[in-house]
Parts: structure tokens; C-alpha cells; sequence
């Protein structure tokens, strides 16, 4: 009898180092003068913080958790989609009817030691701003990925 495993163990991001990195998004939202709104989501992309600066606009509250849920379904940083599939029409055409699945700049995946822990989206600014403020958060992430060996 063939003997099969049948747990993995699996991690995901806290709530305390999902904060931290709210607050390095938030830092750098204030440096660029514009009002974001940042999620931060659990490796099946569960929203595990958020933020809304004051005055970030309506419609980027529900834009950065798609973003954040993008990154991590997909393990993907959502600016890679589109030159993925801009040559591919019926793709291209097609896929922006998958809910939730953003093809623009503001979203990435969390990884500690390569490993899928979470993502985060940021929305209010151009998709370049987005992923700024994204990047800044991630720095926290390379600090811790530098200790872990």
C-alpha cells in the first residue's frame, strides 16, 4: 500500500506583521501626497488589514483589496498580466471578466523565504504611485527575508 501525505503545513501573514506593513504603505502614501487606500490579504486573500487615507477616492477601496486578493490567488504581481496578455486577444478580452483579477500596477504577493504568505494592493494614485507604495511596504518584507535563513 503506497502510503500518501495528507497535511501540508501551510503559512500565513499576522495580523501584527500585516500592520507593520500598513503602516510603511501609509508612510509612504503621506511622503507622496496622495491619499491611498491599502489591503492587505492572507495567502487565500481574506483581508487581513486595511486602510483608507482620508480622501483616498470611492472606487479605490474595493480596487486595492482586488488588487491585494489578485496578488496572492494568483502569486503574481498584478503589473505582470498585462504584457502576459496583450498579444493574446481572447485572453486579454476574456479575463477581465474574472472577478476580481486585476491586470494593472498595484498589487504583489508576500513572500517570506519564497513562500506565499499574502498580498498586498494599494489603490488611489496612478497604477506607478500604487506600486510605490506597495514597494515600500515590501522593504519590511526583504528586511525580515534578509534574517531568515
Amino acid at each position: 500500500m503506497t502510503e500518501f501525505v495528507t497535511t501540508i503545513e501551510s503559512k500565513n501573514i499576522s495580523l501584527e506583521f500585516s500592520n507593520k506593513l500598513l503602516e510603511a504603505a501609509v508612510q509612504k502614501g503621506k511622503e507622496l501626497g496622495i491619499p491611498f487606500s491599502i489591503a492587505i490579504v492572507d495567502k487565500v486573500g481574506n483581508l487581513k488589514a486595511f486602510s483608507a487615507m482620508d480622501g483616498a477616492p470611492v472606487l479605490s477601496l474595493e480596487i486595492a483589496q482586488n488588487k491585494a486578493f489578485s496578488a496572492a490567488a494568483y502569486n503574481r504581481a498584478t503589473h505582470e498580466w498585462y504584457d502576459r496578455l496583450k498579444d493574446d486577444p481572447p485572453l486579454l478580452h476574456g479575463i477581465v471578466h474574472t472577478e476580481r483579477l486585476i491586470i494593472f500596477g498595484g498589487g504583489y504577493p508576500i513572500k517570506i523565504n519564497d513562500e506565499l504568505i499574502g498580498g498586498i494592493g494599494v489603490s488611489g494614485g496612478h497604477y506607478t504611485h500604487d506600486m510605490q507604495v506597495c514597494e515600500a511596504a515590501l522593504e519590511v518584507v526583504n528586511e525580515v527575508n534578509s534574517k531568515v535563513v
